[in-house]
């Protein structure tokens, strides 16, 4: 039978369902709109798009980590309810699409939403996420995933989750070789640095990682607090370069004192890992993700 125009826009109107399911809800249901809505509820498409006004303010960021190492993954999933987010099945649905995004290397949510689960090829992700609308019975969202693969010669990828999940942080370290990076010093020392990130929210591994915008807005900032005291020029020059080299002590992650033992530096830290690990260790880079902070209204988050 010959899908029309008009019938998809009916069964559109009818479903708020995509133009392509649609379509194909259509053809598999021989042209029969009641069908086709039943296809796309048994999809969960339908009851995805009829929640889809709704506001996702909770929700939590979960992590995948390969066995090896060699890759990570942060994810963050949005819902209505803290509810529905200590919900078992909600928490799991989370831990699946991070491992979708590790397994499918997507370049952006769309094209997340769009790759087959790799589970039943025959369904999308976004049908997948339909399925879990329909189940919990609340709107959801995907909102943002980072992937990592190891960049090293040498190391490994560390994800760590914070709480019940407001924060999530993912971390390449290097490290001297093979076996060194499997070691339990070096995946110790990742995890330790993860947890770092997570509680002093820095800004870049090293101070020349630092955008040079920002340093020298910090600088003029400094520079005009510092004409205020009313000291010689000379003088307040070196008071704006004392305060910003406070700047990358409290925001670069090598320079900051180390959470664990704050008697040392994590630069410090990573020096005596590598005396284990029999040779240098180091941070190559990482990624703080806080749930809802690309929300218009973002909660508030912290490591206590």
């Amino acid at each position: 039978m010959e899908i029309t125009a008009s019938m998809v826009k009916e069964l559109r109107e009818a479903t708020g369902a995509g133009m392509m399911d649609c379509k194909k809800a259509l053809a598999e249901a021989d042209g029969s709109i009641e069908a086709a809505v039943d296809i796309l509820r048994t999809k969960g498409l339908a009851d995805l798009a009829k929640k889809a006004g709704r506001a996702t303010n909770e929700g939590i960021i979960g992590g995948y980590t390969a066995p090896d190492g060699s890759l990570g993954v942060l994810v963050e999933v949005n819902c209505e309810t803290d509810f529905v987010a200590r919900n078992a099945d909600f928490k799991a649905f989370v831990g699946t699409i991070a491992a979708e995004v590790a397994s499918a290397a997507p370049a952006d949510v769309a094209s997340l939403l769009a790759a087959p689960y790799s589970a039943r090829p025959d369904i999308t992700i976004e049908q997948l996420l339909g399925e879990t609308v329909g189940k919990l019975g609340e709107n959801m969202g995907i909102a943002r995933f980072v992937r990592y693969e190891r960049t090293a010669v040498a190391g490994t990828v560390a994800v760590y989750i914070h709480g019940v999940g407001n924060i999530g942080v993912l971390v390449e370290v290097s490290a001297p070789s093979a076996d060194a990076a499997a070691s339990e010093a070096v995946a110790g020392f990742a995890k330790d640095v993860a947890m770092q990130v997570a509680a002093a929210s820095p800004v870049a591994v090293r101070r020349e990682e630092v955008p040079a915008d920002v340093v020298a807005h910090e600088l003029a900032i400094y520079k005009a607090q510092a004409a205020e005291t009313g000291k010689p020029e000379p003088i307040q020059q070196k008071i704006a370069e004392g305060r910003l080299e406070k700047y990358y002590k409290e925001f670069c992650l090598l320079e900051q004192a180390f959470v664990k033992n704050p008697d040392i530096t994590v630069r410090q830290y990573a020096e005596q890992i590598g005396g284990q690990a029999g040779g240098a260790v180091d941070v190559v880079r990482f990624e703080r993700m806080v749930l809802g902070e690309t929300n218009p209204e973002p909660k508030e988050a912290c490591c206590c």
